[in-house]
């Protein structure tokens, strides 16, 4: 057996023939069960890690301790996150069950990294206002949208020109988190917005179509189900990015949805310019959409799902954090 550290890949001889490496392993299997390509590098970065991390030892020399050791090592000696630590498990359930055929048991005795009971950061409508009167152009529009929809940022960004239903006043949003559709409003004032950012992407993809690109990257095969629906209109991204990219995965050149750090660092410089103090990300402003809804006295089930929110515990966050209070309770000092 022979280690190949630079691809963190163990080769094994299978029949007189070499057997694939192993994170080429990983990698195909993933792509074979359509998991996106933050989740293939992600879980490829914890496989390496507990490779490493256990002398390079062949994951099928180890099994449960290596694995309850190697996650009880990240709790108490990294501090990490709860969700790091069910991050990496995850990984390496994948690994063990998805591409080597190995059930581990249960593991009881992993030192369980501490859940943080924190409530999200809400902007107010005041901050919402003068945040976005402080930004324009395509960032103006992917934050308002956000703000305005509930959508996760990978889910505005990777919109497609199809699931604007502007006679309808609704978005579709494809495989959202947990691979579900759903749907949200339209903004009505987004409405125009919108179709001049949707006609700039048709003249960048006529121009692509052109210079004899012009097919965008289509999910689960549905490519070679319909040859021609990569250059349809209506698959290409809302946000096209300026310039085309070679795909890392298959090596075509074609033309991708925008990068999301140019929403982020818009978003940073504009919250400076509008001095407001609280961290702000761009999931901040999915916060402040489902917080607003139910100060506004929506019911929590209908912003359930809007959000895409599997169970309405989820959704009951931002009853804590409304603006009246702990919950609605009055203070002594208010009253007259």
């Amino acid at each position: 057996m022979s280690y190949d550290s630079e691809n963190a890949g163990i080769n094994r001889t299978v029949g007189g023939s070499p057997a694939p490496r192993l994170m080429d392993e990983v990698r195909r299997v993933l792509r074979l069960k359509h998991y996106s390509k933050r989740t293939e590098m992600v879980y490829v970065a914890w496989i390496r890690r507990f490779i490493l991390a256990n002398g390079k030892r062949h994951p099928r020399e180890m099994g449960e301790a290596e694995v309850e050791g190697f996650l009880s090592q990240l709790a108490v000696q990294g501090k990490v996150a709860a969700a790091t630590q069910n991050q990496a498990l995850a990984a390496l359930l994948f690994l063990y069950k998805q591409v080597l055929g190995i059930e581990l048991p249960w593991m009881e005795g992993v030192v369980r990294a501490k859940r943080s009971q924190r409530v999200p950061t809400v902007l107010s409508r005041d901050e919402i206002t003068r945040v976005l009167a402080r930004m324009d152009g395509r960032a103006w529009l992917l934050a308002s949208l956000l703000y305005g929809t509930g959508m996760r940022l990978m889910e505005a960004l990777r919109l497609r020109i199809k699931d604007v239903d502007f006679g309808r006043n609704e978005i579709t949003i494809r495989d959202g988190k947990g691979g579900k559709d759903r749907r949200t409003m339209l903004p009505r004032s987004l409405v125009e917005p919108l179709r001049r950012e949707i006609e700039r992407a048709r003249l960048l993809h006529e121009a692509d179509l052109l210079a004899g690109f012009g097919a965008v990257w289509l999910p689960h095969a549905l490519a070679r189900k319909y040859p021609d629906a990569p250059r349809e209109i209506g698959w290409q991204y809302v946000f096209p990015a300026t310039q085309r990219s070679r795909d890392p995965r298959e090596g075509i050149e074609r033309r991708h949805h925008v990068d999301s750090p140019t929403l982020s660092r818009a978003l940073k410089k504009a919250c400076r310019a509008a001095e407001v103090v609280k961290p702000v990300s761009a999931h901040t402003l999915r916060h402040s959409f489902a917080t607003h809804l139910l100060e506004a006295g929506y019911d929590i089930r209908t912003v359930q799902e809007l959000l895409g929110h599997k169970d309405v515990a989820t959704t009951q966050i931002y009853t804590h954090v409304l603006n009246r209070g702990g919950h609605g309770v009055l203070s002594p000092l208010d009253r007259g």
